[in-house]
């Protein structure tokens, strides 16, 4: 099994910054690649980016393009979200997610995932 376990959610205010980490421990030599989704209320849980172990293919839909930046450190157990300039929509539950396969933007290939981390952008 694999935990995930994120931080560095919190409030901020338009066009503020906040920096996610997700922590992988247990049996994390089988992950390969790791992701972040989004949920915002009342809405479907949506990718946000995801890296592969060696760091390639960090990948960010146009919604956050420009704005977040995902990285992995050395080791590959943790990986980042930088987000900047950030908007209301913003707004989300973020959830980090692992998966032994190859990178995916799709949820349902994911075979582990974290509690959630909320982001609240004021306007």
């Amino acid at each position: 099994q694999v935990q995930l376990v994120e931080s560095g959610g919190g409030l901020v205010q338009t066009g503020g910054s906040l920096r996610l980490s997700c922590a992988a421990s247990g049996r994390t030599f089988n992950i390969y690649t790791m992701a972040w989704f989004r949920q915002a209320p009342g809405k479907e849980r949506e990718f946000v980016a995801a890296i592969t172990r060696s760091g390639g293919r960090p990948y960010n839909p146009d919604s956050v393009k420009g704005r977040f930046t995902i990285s992995r450190d050395s080791a590959g157990n943790t990986i980042y979200l930088q987000m900047n300039s950030l908007k209301p929509e913003d707004t989300a539950i973020y959830y980090c997610a692992a998966d032994q396969g190859p990178f995916t933007t799709l949820m349902d290939q994911y075979d582990y995932w974290g509690q959630g981390t909320q982001v609240a952008v004021s306007s």
